[in-house]
């Protein structure tokens, strides 16, 4: 009997976790209307790869790092430095 509930103890862990709901942990690909709107979720930017280096001198918070979601947001980029909305 222990063996019998063992397996099947195995067997209902295995699928659970097999077929389990699954989160992304890339961000979601939205367009923000402005730098402000933008920096609510992302206090320190958006940068398009981690090797990216700021144009404009010493930022006061690292940069979120996420390709698509500075390509959905390339307009906010003034200086062309591939991180937007820094501060």
């Amino acid at each position: 009997m222990k063996k019998m509930f063992t397996i099947l103890l195995s067997v209902g862990l295995v699928i659970g976790f097999s077929f389990g709901p699954t989160k992304s942990a890339e961000a979601k690909t939205i367009t923000y209307k402005n730098c402000t709107e933008l920096n609510k979720v992302y206090k320190g930017s958006v940068a398009r790869s981690s090797s990216v280096k700021n144009k404009g001198g010493k930022t006061n918070y690292k940069p979120f790092v996420s390709k698509e979601l500075y390509d959905a947001n390339k307009k906010s980029d003034r200086d062309n430095d591939l991180i937007a909305c820094e501060k």
